[in-house]
């Protein structure tokens, strides 16, 4: 079995690469996972592994092996401390093929309940829709216009992994709206602009609920294409609320119409 200790080995300085820049996990099509559940998901996921770096003092070789039997590489501590991003860890690391996440991907059932974030502003909050979106188990998560790539490391963390088992796919505005008409699926906007409170509309036929930037909300092409616009009516002084925790009101009340 292979063993790295030192921080200035080619290998791991490229997996530094893929830890921080976007260009480097696109370029090698390749990104880093770290944490057991989170490698667990991706492999449920059917994502592919190609290596396995652990830290034997956190992580035995056997523990390891339960989740890559091959390619495994034995790193010391000065190496984890460098790759690893998380504060507290579980001494593992893998190295992952990234995967298609464009339209044509996603596998639709019949009715489906999509949730779109237009261009959401920080990783955290990617990771944060994603994991609404898992426990409500919507049909799909469509990021239209991304400013992260969905395999930054922050996506991963804040997502718990369920990035992995999501069905997920990335598309600029105007590919998704054409995306979803296509497919004959109602475009339910939550934005100010000419809107009705959220819990009017029925959700029991396939929508998409769409959410947009905190800062700058949905694109016109977004209010144009709705079915309806709809909001969540505010009784306090402010007029908006964190992204994620709107995408979970108007998609559980979507659940609740349906039953579920």
């Amino acid at each position: 079995m292979k063993q790295i200790t030192s921080v200035q080995n080619p290998f791991i300085k490229s997996l530094v690469q893929l830890q921080e820049k976007a260009k480097s996990r696109r370029q090698s099509g390749t990104f880093l996972i770290e944490g057991q559940r989170e490698i667990e998901l991706a492999l449920k996921g059917g994502y592919a592994l190609e290596e396995v770096l652990f830290y034997p003092e956190i992580c035995t070789e056997s523990e390891a092996r339960k989740l890559s039997p091959g390619n495994l590489i034995e790193i010391n501590k000065e190496v984890y401390q460098k790759l690893a991003y998380r504060d507290t860890t579980e001494g593992i690391i893998g190295v992952a093929r990234s995967r298609n996440l464009s339209l044509e991907t996603l596998k639709l059932g019949n009715n489906p309940l999509i949730l779109v974030a237009e261009s959401p502003e920080k990783p955290g909050n990617i990771g944060a829709l994603l994991r609404t979106a898992d426990a409500a188990k919507l049909d799909a998560v469509i990021i239209a216009n991304p400013k992260s790539d969905l395999y930054n490391p922050n996506v991963v963390r804040s997502s718990v992994g369920c990035i992995f088992t999501s069905n997920i796919a990335v598309g600029t505005t105007e590919e998704v709206i054409d995306f979803l008409e296509k497919k004959s699926i109602a475009i339910y906007c939550a934005t100010l602009q000419d809107s009705t409170s959220y819990h009017t509309q029925d959700y029991t036929t396939a929508s998409a609920l769409v959410v947009g930037a905190e800062a700058t909300g949905l694109t016109q092409p977004w209010r144009d294409a709705a079915k309806q616009n709809i909001i969540i009516p505010m009784q306090g002084e402010i007029d908006s609320m964190n992204v994620s925790v709107a995408a979970a009101i108007l998609i559980f009340e979507a659940k609740r119409q349906r039953g579920f």
